[in-house]
């Protein structure tokens, strides 16, 4: 008989609520066409309840891995978890903007130390050579969940309103959290399904993360810290504005732009995003085998985030050049798949630099990515509004991406944080 580790179904546990939280996350862009015309949005103010999710995420991304890190990711998780669940569901009552931009905050506020906490939940119980790996797994089935949501939601539509899908899909977060408080414990060793060999696989530092959670309960060097993890922040900004702009807008710019139906919209929304799976376990797993090869993490990391920026910059090119649906399909596509590339490195980052504060210093890296859910969202609907183009917005993702690449070359997860 195969035996399941404790620290496979850890793992395990971890990918479900990546796709979890992301379906709840990106259901709304699914559904949008409907909102808007049941709820009489204009784009403009469609763009801002995209965006609100974005204001608590981005602000609660600078405590919530610290939470982590202060009461541990069993807790934290559990938490975060309800809150999403609740939001979810109640988003089917949601009679006009105020009370859906009420409820996209309180879902931000939810998911806004789930990923960061996660990092620390995986600085524990992942070994150290396969942190990359389990970063852009994790993520990948976070796109999974971005892939499968206009699919999931449309078959739901069938038999349900948009309202009803809300509440499916949030009681799925509150059995993952119920699971989740029965099964995980924050020390590994504490389990009572480790084994030997599965402890003496885990980092070998693990004993120090564990004797240091009293420090890290009564202070964490935040200028320091913010000061190392700022470049890091400003490469997550950049990648975030892109992938923002693909979880609120793809399946509307299929739906509008070219005109489709919203069953030939879901169709492909899903092609798109289902790139970014495949993109995330990718960089990852070949972000690890640098490493390996090289033993360098300068190289390991820096090398694939400068070539999925590079890749996701030039795929966006004919997306603003041609008006073809088969091109912009196939080249946001490929753009996305170079984008998700750079998120397991980019997720190990943090880890690399400091396993003792992996929380709060992720969470400092991913205040980019919640920044930039501010803007990116809000600004192409308001942009679409004003010009009646799909693509201009386009444009501003190509010379961020430009950035980021520049200062993804110059990280150096190799220096660790003292």
């Amino acid at each position: 008989m195969i035996r399941l580790s404790a620290p496979g179904m850890v793992f395990g546990l971890l990918c479900a609520m990546y796709f979890i939280l992301y379906v709840d996350r990106v259901n709304i862009a699914t559904v949008a066409p409907l909102v808007k015309a049941d709820l009489n949005l204009s784009n403009t103010q469609l763009g801002l309840v995209f965006s609100a999710f974005a204001i608590p995420y981005a602000l609660f991304q600078l405590v919530g891995g610290w939470v982590g890190d202060r009461w541990g990711a069993r807790f934290t998780l559990a938490a975060c978890c309800a809150v999403v669940a609740g939001a979810t569901v109640l988003t089917s009552v949601a009679n006009g903007f105020a009370s859906l931009f009420v409820l996209r905050l309180a879902l931000g506020f939810g998911e806004g130390a789930a990923f960061p906490t996660a990092t620390r939940a995986m600085t524990s119980w992942m070994p150290e050579a396969r942190w990359g790996s389990a970063q852009g797994i994790t993520h990948s089935f976070a796109r999974l969940g971005n892939a499968l949501t206009p699919p999931m939601i449309a078959g739901l539509l069938v038999w349900t309103s948009w309202r009803g899908s809300f509440v499916i899909v949030g009681l799925a977060s509150l059995l993952w959290l119920c699971i989740w408080v029965w099964f995980f414990r924050n020390d590994p060793r504490q389990h009572s399904a480790i084994t030997a060999a599965d402890l003496a696989a885990l980092p070998s530092r693990v004993d120090d993360l564990q004797k240091t959670s009293a420090l890290v309960r009564s202070r964490v060097p935040w200028l320091r810290l913010a000061r190392r993890m700022l470049p890091v922040t400003v490469v997550d900004f950049c990648y975030g504005w892109t992938l923002w702009l693909f979880l609120s807008w793809i399946p509307a710019f299929f739906f509008e732009n070219y005109h489709l139906n919203l069953h030939s919209t879901a169709i492909f929304s899903a092609g798109v995003l289902f790139a970014g799976v495949i993109g995330d376990s990718v960089g990852g797993l070949v972000s690890d085998r640098i490493l390996r090869k090289t033993g360098s993490l300068r190289v390991a990391r820096c090398s694939v985030l400068v070539a999925g920026q590079l890749g996701a910059l030039v795929f966006l090119v004919p997306v603003v050049l041609i008006h073809n649906l088969t091109v912009a399909a196939a080249c946001l596509s490929l753009a996305f798949f170079f984008a998700e590339l750079t998120v397991g490195p980019l997720w190990s980052v943090p880890m690399d630099i400091t396993p003792r504060y992996a929380g709060s210093a992720s969470g400092m890296m991913n205040f980019g990515f919640g920044v930039a859910g501010l803007v990116s969202p809000s600004s192409f609907g308001y942009l679409v509004d004003r010009t009646g183009s799909w693509v201009f917005p386009f444009i501003g993702s190509i010379m961020l991406l430009l950035l980021g690449l520049v200062f993804a070359a110059r990280l150096r997860p190799d220096l660790p944080f003292e």
